[in-house]
């Protein structure tokens, strides 16, 4: 196990080393090299997926046999002599450097260009096999490895992020400036253990700040000698809130931290309107943010119901005989039925019943007014222990299984597979103004919430989350939360 003073000592030593080595203090913008945290963290990658791209030529070669009269192996060979290109084609798809942007990288991230880098690669490797090798590859030879590079790549970058980010100490991250959404980024990182960061201080002319914030403030911005401040407290990321760092100061900024290779992030004063989906535009050396445009097409929309019949049709099937042996598990547990409808507030307003399993003794609603005053969160009823629930309530809870009956409202079109919690009408009263949004969209079984942590977000961070869903849906965006919702669910985060 590296510890915190090690992996930091390898950042600090060659921070150290560039900001002595006599550069000026306005004499670079652009660093030599990167820091050593993501120098190993690049060349992992690098290392995982070449060894995974020869692991699936391999098994491609050995499952669809040689050609033109040449054996697996001979041809196996030749495939080998790739593998500099495809790291360097992957490397074009910036699947490597995408780590070192972002606060939070998922290897669901890479999918999008990993596939394309696939596509590409598997028609440049099929050329090399026409044009040098002594035989050309067969096209089941090519769409196998394609199928098994893409999957042992993708497994391969999740357990060597997982590895590294267990092995190596948590990234420090100085914030500079003050914002409305700085306490909440500061917050969350202190919460989620598995992104790796520790907020460590704070440089900003709010004397105040560091007690709201609970980090020390460490001087004003042009006060402290930003190079020497970040190699003395070996930081490795800086964050800048836009709302007090002016323009000609956040150039100083970055120029400083790319002197000693720290990375930069921006959290802009107006993040809470904008989301994932904004686009660097550019016009003639003006940068321009692009916000996504408050349109969901026909296209779209369709799109989405079909993802929504193909996805609950295919779970309804898996799930009837599921659903069927739970609904005698309640039966015999408690007195009532084995459904449990409730009236919530779907799109555009309209009134929906929704259909769960039954995970609380029958006359639970009667109870509801009086265990408000118990609740956790103002904003809804959230318990700490719910005298309500049945013992096969508590175990559905925990797996989720209660919610499967939502398939039939996915089906109906009441309910999408993602999308905005569904209130109910006390708590959708609760939502006013902007946050009325996130009714322009259909309610979903998942969403950002329950990915999020489910209960463990407040009430009005969950209304936020729901409308930056609906500001910046896409259909990508809907297939990457259904894959995340399964590790949410094994991990029982955030389950009442």
């Amino acid at each position: 196990m590296v510890t915190e003073a090690q992996a930091a000592s390898l950042d600090a030593s060659a921070q150290s080393r560039r900001f002595k080595s006599g550069l000026p203090r306005g004499g670079t913008l652009v660093a030599t090299g990167y820091g050593r945290r993501d120098w190993f963290l690049r060349r992992l990658l690098a290392v995982s997926d070449a060894v995974c791209l020869a692991g699936a030529m391999a098994a491609a070669l050995a499952l669809t046999g040689g050609s033109g009269g040449h054996s697996w192996q001979e041809l196996l060979l030749y495939g080998l002599f790739t593998l500099p290109a495809w790291v360097v084609l992957f490397k074009l798809y910036g699947l490597y450097e995408r780590d070192a942007k972002r606060l939070g990288h998922s290897t669901l991230d890479d999918l999008p260009s990993l596939f394309h880098a696939l596509l590409l690669g598997c028609l440049l490797m099929w050329c090399w096999f026409v044009l040098v090798a002594p035989a050309k590859l067969m096209f089941t030879a090519i769409l196998v490895f394609g199928a098994i590079a893409m999957v042992l790549v993708l497994t391969a970058r999740v357990l060597v992020r997982a590895g590294f980010l267990r092995v190596v100490s948590p990234e420090r991250v100085l914030l500079i400036g003050t914002g409305k959404a700085s306490g909440a980024l500061i917050e969350k990182m202190r919460a989620s253990a598995s992104l790796r960061l520790k907020p460590i201080g704070m440089v900003s002319c709010d004397e105040q700040a560091g007690e709201t914030l609970a980090l020390p403030r460490l001087g004003a911005l042009d006060e402290v000698d930003l190079p020497g401040l970040l190699v003395a407290q070996r930081v490795g990321r800086v964050v800048v809130a836009d709302a007090e760092v002016a323009g000609g100061q956040l150039l100083g900024v970055l120029r400083d931290c790319k002197t000693v290779s720290v990375k930069v992030s921006l959290l802009p004063a107006t993040c809470s309107a904008l989301g994932p989906s904004v686009e660097v535009d550019d016009l003639q050396g003006v940068t321009v943010l692009g916000i996504n445009p408050s349109v969901l097409s026909r296209s779209s929309r369709m799109a989405k119901r079909g993802l929504d019949l193909v996805g609950a049709g295919l779970l309804s099937i898996v799930a009837l005989p599921v659903l069927m042996a739970l609904a005698i598990a309640i039966k015999l547990d408690s007195p009532g039925p084995a459904l449990f409808s409730q009236e919530r507030i779907g799109r555009g307003g309209v009134r929906f019943r929704v259909l769960k399993l039954r995970t609380m003794v029958a006359d639970a609603e009667a109870h509801r007014a009086e265990l408000l005053a118990q609740s956790k969160d103002p904003g809804w009823l959230h318990l700490e222990h719910d005298q309500r629930v049945t013992q096969v309530g508590r175990l559905l809870r925990l797996a989720s299984l209660d919610e499967l009956p939502q398939l039939w409202n996915v089906l109906k079109g009441d309910m999408s597979l993602v999308g905005p919690r569904p209130l109910v009408a006390e708590e959708d009263r609760m939502v006013d103004e902007w946050a009325r949004g996130r009714l322009d969209l259909t309610p979903g079984i998942t969403g950002l919430w329950q990915v999020l942590g489910r209960t463990s977000i407040p009430f009005e961070e969950m209304v936020k989350l729901d409308y930056l869903y609906v500001t910046n849906w896409s259909l990508w965006g809907d297939v990457r939360l259904i894959l995340r919702t399964l590790p949410v669910v094994l991990r029982r985060s955030g389950a009442n």
